[in-house]
């Protein structure tokens, strides 16, 4: 196996990884009280950034069973924010290549819709089929945390974790290779 190769699984694996962390963190009990500000969605934020930065370190598939999974241990309906969030990928991953040139702040603000989005979307196809839901006001300071914390979230991704933008010479060789 060649570096290259090793490199992309070990990435994966890392992703794997920090969903798996974020989970249980999430479902760790530090605090019997209930929290005051919800807590942004950690796990949106970080496949946004790595689909916008290196999409093949995060295929389909993957996020899909990532977020499937969170679904399920976060007692959420089943699915529904699965697919909408692979939804969202894959029109970031499909708008990766245009934003290439364009600044933090474009990305940023485009990132920030497609997360409106699927909140928005979220909750209208819940109130459709009658599920009870959160009000509306935390949802909406989730959302802007959510939004908030993705810079920071992009920043550790480049710096902590080297997972940056592909060079034109690494597009191509990708592109070459599959």
């Amino acid at each position: 196996m060649d570096s290259a190769t090793s490199q992309l699984w070990s990435k994966r694996g890392l992703y794997l990884f920090l969903a798996a962390l974020v989970l249980f963190l999430h479902l760790l009990p530090l605090d019997t009280q209930p929290d005051r500000w919800p807590f942004p969605d950690m796990l949106i934020a970080l496949t946004f950034a790595w689909v916008l930065r290196r999409p093949e370190y995060v295929p389909t598939l993957l996020i899909a069973f990532v977020m499937l999974m969170a679904d399920l241990l976060l007692q959420r309906p089943p699915g529904l924010l699965a697919a909408l969030v692979v939804l969202g990928a894959a029109y970031l991953h499909s708008a990766a290549f245009g934003m290439r040139d364009s600044g933090f702040v474009s990305e940023w603000t485009t990132v920030a819709v497609v997360i409106t989005v699927v909140f928005m979307l979220n909750r209208i196809i819940l109130a459709i089929v009658s599920v009870q839901q959160a009000a509306l006001g935390p949802v909406v300071i989730q959302l802007v945390l959510t939004i908030a914390v993705y810079p920071l979230i992009v920043l550790l991704s480049q710096n902590a974790l080297g997972v940056r933008r592909a060079s034109v010479a690494n597009t191509n060789a990708i592109g070459a290779r599959g």
